[in-house]
């Protein structure tokens, strides 16, 4: 059955009415909904405010490294330290590696960019940052709904945002009602604020809608993937913070590594690799996997033991490819817009100012009495803030490294060690990722070893330790727009590139009965990355929200 059908039979759906109704309980929804709650505190009045979040709990979905800037942690929350937030563990050390096949070589601090200096912050767990956040909102008053994804964006009659409905739950995999059958809700509000993450779902069909990105570069994306280990207490060194470049990616290829050394001999490991890449032979996560064997790094996890692995998408496009914030009714937050700062591989203090932003223009328009409109107080504010010009320092750093990494490594020296952001020129891009691949008859097949169990792991053992879970008998949250697509298209000219990009073993072609190749969708592994959203050469696959609650559960993460 279609939606329109179901709403037909089983409607109307129940509705309840907010001042305001954030879609995201991450840092930057947070952020919005705490800010709200404190203005309407000091002006003396109410403000409502609702929460949807699609995990099980607030950061069951959040990942990141994460070295964490406090600014405007403590800009929100000036006594975050004895509120008990957990940044407990300071930065000590910073490191930056240039590794070979067989060796390495360490930048020294003294000509290391600003970028990559560390001091004053704190390597952290964002998974339970965000925990803390979501407990600090709902001691304010805010109302938050775990694990009821925001599935749908409800206009006016104008066409402006006037909120968002959840998904509806219990239909089968058929798209048929069975007995646990409810209606999704609808939550209407005066203004909407988009804090899905990177690639939401809702915010990728509000950027097309409003046309958002008109005039701006191309967004651009990496995958980040991530295991947290217990290592040996020797080689445990809380608040050491080590950053990579060059080996196993080519030179042509964006991206990096870090390990972040936390309390409790806790490493947080982890590989970044841009979506722009060329080969559709290379596998980021055979990539990590294999980095770990490297002789410099090696050494940190021998006799240690894997306790987490997890894999997202990250929005880098920076500055030039931030779209218009706002539009009638609603604006977007955080990674949503593209908030993160990629040469400080730091996107969490800008998630955090965005959303506070964002909250005063609401908390503005609220005042004088506005619903609707668009909030152009919040644009202006970005623009006059810290965040816009930390973002326009580094506005040419993704693009540089698009023309390789000796090229990157050397403009990026330039314009962030010797020219201090201050540069007067411009880079811009014009091709999207999922545009990059060579044709795999171009391309170098890459041959990856066999996973020992030890330092090196399969997909679905991984997934194991990221708690993913799916209501089995559900519609596939996956869809593919053209069916025959991944054969005729992606197998036959990219070698099914779907396959190896996908860090979670989603995607596999088999043999069907008849002897032909088909693509096998195992979307109960999927951790909701949304690489093959982004990375599908031809954009046939279109990544939705799953029933509530499903996907991973990080802890620790």
């Amino acid at each position: 059955m279609t939606a329109q059908q179901l709403l037909e039979q089983y409607g109307p759906r129940e509705a309840m009415d907010y001042d305001v109704v954030v879609v995201g309980a991450g840092p930057a929804g947070l952020a919005a909904a705490i800010r709200l709650k404190q203005r309407a505190a000091a002006d003396g009045r109410e403000i409502s405010v609702c929460v949807l979040e699609k995990g099980s709990e607030p950061g069951a979905h959040i990942l990141s490294g994460a070295i964490m800037d406090p600014g405007a942690l403590t800009e929100l929350l000036p006594d975050w330290k004895a509120r008990g937030a957990p940044l407990e563990q300071a930065v000590t050390e910073d490191q930056f590696l240039f590794l070979s096949e067989t060796g390495s070589r360490s930048v020294p601090q003294a000509l290391q960019p600003d970028c990559f200096k560390n001091h004053g912050n704190y390597v952290i767990s964002l998974g339970q940052v965000t925990r803390w956040l979501a407990q600090q909102a709902e001691a304010l008053g805010v109302e938050l709904f775990a694990g009821f994804p925001a599935a749908e964006v409800l206009y006016d009659e104008a066409g402006g945002v006037r909120g968002v409905a959840t998904g509806n739950q219990g239909l089968g995999k058929d798209g048929t009602p069975t007995d646990h059958f409810q209606l999704g809700m609808e939550l209407r509000a005066k203004y909407t604020v988009f804090a899905e993450g990177s690639r939401g779902q809702l915010g990728r069909e509000l950027i097309a809608r409003f046309q958002l990105d008109a005039g701006r570069d191309p967004q651009t994306y990496a995958i980040g993937i991530k295991e947290l280990w217990e290592v040996a207490p020797a080689q445990a060194r809380p608040g050491r913070v080590v950053h990579t470049a060059g080996w196993p990616l080519d030179s042509l290829t964006y991206g990096g590594s870090f390990l972040y050394h936390l309390p409790n001999n806790q490493v947080a490991v982890g590989l970044v690799v841009g979506l722009d890449y060329r080969n559709p032979w290379l596998s980021p996560f055979e990539e990590f996997q294999r980095f770990k064997t490297h002789p410099a790094i090696r050494p940190i996890f021998e006799g240690g033991r894997r306790l987490g692995y997890g894999a997202r998408a990250l929005t880098a496009g920076g500055l030039l490819s931030l779209p218009k914030l706002v539009f009638p009714g609603g604006c977007l937050v955080g990674c949503e817009a593209g908030f993160l700062n990629a040469s400080r591989i730091k996107g969490s203090h800008a998630a955090i100012k965005s959303g506070m932003l964002a909250a005063d223009a609401v908390a503005d328009a609220l005042a004088a009495g506005r619903s609707g409109d668009e909030l152009e107080a919040y644009p202006r504010a970005f623009e006059q803030s810290w965040l816009f010009d930390e973002l326009r320092r580094a506005r040419n750093f993704k693009q540089w490294f698009k023309k390789g990494r000796m090229m990157g490594t050397l403009m990026t020296g330039i314009e962030q060690w010797l020219l201090k952001g201050r540069m007067p020129w411009t880079i811009h891009r014009k091709a999207p990722d999922y545009a990059a691949l060579l044709p795999a008859a171009q391309a170098q097949p890459i041959s990856y070893p066999k996973p020992d169990g030890k330092l090196t792991f399969d997909r679905l053992s991984s997934v194991f330790l990221s708690n993913t879970n799916h209501e089995e008998n559900q519609p596939a949250h996956l869809t593919l727009k053209d069916v025959s697509v991944p054969v005729h298209v992606n197998l036959a000219r990219y070698g099914g590139p779907e396959q190896r990009y996908c860090p979670a073993g989603v995607y596999e072609f088999v043999k069907g009965p008849d002897g032909h190749d088909k693509l096998q969708i195992n979307a109960q592994n999927c951790v909701h990355c949304k690489t093959c959203d982004i990375k599908d050469p031809t954009q046939n696959i279109v990544w939705v929200a799953p029933e509530g609650g499903g996907g991973p559960n990080y802890a620790g993460m």
